[in-house]
């Protein structure tokens, strides 16, 4: 993100560096000598991010914050400070300030903030404009994919939504997404323009599904007193999404496999064919293919659905996906809510990251929907966060991120834990973060691949 920035400091060497510093990572920065000077910039234009020292003749950095933030709300404020100032920092951070930077000659502190800060600003910016165009909440760009499992898949989801006949069948736990998914490739495919109707399998009574489904003809059945349209003909042009379709009964199974066939279908009571033309996209949290060995699905139904198949991966396999939910979340909800709450400490940012979500994205959003409700502070702290959270038990090894590295923090209790056992839990977490790859993962560790298999076989032997 290109930024507008605003540098106030009465001492012009550290004014001039910050300046110089932020034109060359490509912003328009601008520098001010006092508060005054910055009060009136802001009347002329309106920053995305002001850098404010505190310690200023005249007006200092809390007054000119103080008076500032109202005629620009929409900026974030790093205040400048000095190591005997922090307590000032900490006063300003109360008063609206998203972070503060402790000056220092090489200035090397500067980066990580104003980036951590200008990804806020971006994503804020991002949901504002998705909340007034609602359709754009679906555009890939909204899709959190860092992880490289995440990146693998909606690059292939990508070219899935331009072909619009093609069938899709999203699997994976509960939670992962998978509506919202299926939401994804209708909006930004050639079927964007028709209807997105969903339905849940297991929400509407077995009795009824066929009559909602296909629709019916007045006098079809008692209490049939006019026509009504099924969900396959209001899914004309565009897409039909079946949620939970592993519980969908075997006699209804076998009604939509004929329709999958004939792209047509009677309503009850009719005596025309009617073609559609729609996208089937299919979701399951079951496992298919054991469905099918058991006899609860129909093995025809499944090799018409099994075109496409994604597996979405759970939260707890995309580690590098959680911080940016969680802030997306955190967004969403302070609009909602009409908070002010900007970031999540970093102790809570730790917590989040390393919570094992068997709800996935669904128990994140809780979690953060939760958090909103109780926190008072600028700020999202660990006490605002669920006890379960905080009662989890820690791993001997935790994968964290800090700046731009990804960590292996260790934690080993005396005489608790041998090192064979720090040393299998080290691997443990390279794998989870490396999304299972034992290639990434021996890469990680200064292994080869071979030594690497070698050890993983090791533990698995009696």
């Amino acid at each position: 993100m290109q930024a507008t920035i605003f540098v106030t400091d009465d001492e012009h060497a550290i004014r001039s560096a910050l300046v110089k510093r932020l034109t060359r990572k490509g912003h328009r920065a601008s520098g001010y000598e006092s508060g005054d000077a910055l009060l009136a910039a802001v009347d002329r234009e309106q920053p995305d991010l002001v850098l404010l020292d505190l310690k200023m003749p005249g007006l200092n950095g809390l007054d000119t914050l103080k008076k500032v933030r109202p005629l620009s709300p929409h900026s974030l404020f790093i205040m400048l400070t000095a190591y005997g100032t922090v307590q000032d920092a900490v006063e300003a951070i109360k008063l609206g300030a998203y972070d503060f930077l402790i000056k220092t000659v090489e200035l090397d502190g500067v980066d990580p903030v104003v980036d951590r800060a200008l990804d806020l600003l971006t994503l804020r910016r991002r949901v504002e404009f998705e909340a007034e165009h609602h359709e754009s909440q679906f555009s890939f760009s909204t899709v959190e994919a860092h992880s490289q499992s995440m990146q693998r898949l909606m690059g292939q989801v990508k070219d899935v939504a331009e072909n619009p006949k093609s069938t899709v069948l999203l699997q994976g736990e509960t939670g992962t997404g998978k509506e919202f998914l299926a939401r994804v490739i209708h909006h930004n495919g050639p079927r964007a323009n028709g209807a997105f109707v969903g339905v849940n399998c297991t929400a509407i009574p077995k009795e009824l599904f066929e009559s909602e489904l296909f629709g019916y003809e007045r006098g079809a059945f008692t209490g049939a007193h006019q026509r009504k349209i099924g969900l396959l003909e209001k899914a004309e042009g565009g897409t039909l999404f079946l949620d939970e379709i592993g519980d969908l009964d075997l006699s209804m199974q076998a009604k939509l496999l004929r329709v999958l066939q004939e792209r047509s279908f009677r309503r009850l009571g009719g005596t025309e064919d009617i073609a559609v033309d729609f996208r089937l996209i299919a979701a399951t949290n079951r496992d298919l293919k054991r469905a099918v060995t058991s006899g609860t699905f129909r093995e025809d139904l499944f090799f018409r659905l099994n075109v496409i198949t994604f597996e979405l991966p759970p939260l707890r396999n995309r580690v590098e996906d959680i911080l940016p939910l969680c802030r997306q979340s955190l967004i969403r909800y302070a609009k909602e809510f009409g908070r002010d709450v900007l970031d999540f400490d970093p102790a809570a940012q730790t917590m989040l990251e390393r919570y094992n979500y068997p709800g996935n994205i669904r128990e994140l959003q809780n979690i953060i929907e939760r958090g909103m409700i109780f926190c008072r502070e600028k700020m999202m702290t660990v006490d605002c966060l669920p006890i379960e959270l905080r009662v989890a038990s820690k791993p001997m090894a935790q994968a964290v991120t800090q700046g731009q590295d990804r960590l292996i923090r260790l934690e080993m209790q005396l005489g608790k834990q041998t090192l064979a056992e720090m040393e299998q839990a080290i691997i443990d977490e390279v794998m989870r973060v490396s999304d299972q790859n034992k290639s990434l993962a021996a890469k990680h560790l200064g292994l080869t691949r071979f030594a690497l298999d070698r050890r993983l076989k090791k533990v698995m032997e009696p």
